[in-house]
């Protein structure tokens, strides 16, 4: 919401997603520390060396920094109104090419091969200036003869998302999964 973000001061209707720029910054300064403190440990010899007396000052600001982090983030997701149809509007067919690859690999061929003829259909509709949702089922079969008449299937946001099912991945079960399973870890931490 407008708590979390500020108002440009060349274009007044423009708002700037402060918080979450800062919060992109804060995870790559938390990110540079565990790359220390990873570094300083695989050169250990053994057991504890005074390298480690090192490791203080990262691993405490680390804290300090997620444990800020995380009270800006609640306030941002908790204020946060996603605009819908500006998001489906986002959308652009060229998100669909690694769907297209899968739906090869589902009838039987190599990922290595169906990743170029991918390549190929979305090289075929930037030459013909079209959206690659408008490529005909002949156009598709002339890059590769498995493509049927259910490929235009694969033309489907919503489906394309429900697809990614595997533990950690984005269809509406699996990330439904997921905050339940940080609001338990919250409510244990409490």
């Amino acid at each position: 919401g407008d708590s979390y973000s500020t108002g440009s001061s060349l274009m007044p209707q423009k708002k700037n997603p402060d918080a979450a720029e800062l919060l992109r910054g804060k995870a790559n300064r938390v990110l540079g520390h565990h790359t220390a403190l990873l570094a300083m440990i695989k050169g250990l010899p053994l057991t504890y060396n005074k390298d480690l007396q090192e490791d203080k000052q990262a691993l405490f600001d680390s804290l300090d920094t997620v444990q800020a982090a995380l009270k800006i983030t609640s306030g941002v997701l908790a204020t946060l109104q996603p605009a819908a149809a500006r998001m489906r509007g986002a959308l652009n067919s060229f998100m669909l090419a690694t769907d297209l690859s899968e739906y090869l690999v589902r009838k039987g061929v190599p990922f290595r091969e169906t990743h170029h003829v991918a390549g190929r259909a979305v090289q075929l509709a930037e030459e013909r200036s079209c959206a690659l949702t408008e490529l005909s089922v002949a156009d598709l079969q002339s890059l590769h003869p498995l493509f049927g008449d259910d490929v235009l299937a694969v033309w489907d946001f919503d489906a394309s998302v429900e697809r990614r099912d595997s533990i950690g991945g984005v269809s509406k079960r699996r990330v439904l999964e997921q905050a339940d399973a940080l609001a338990a870890w919250a409510d244990a931490a409490a």
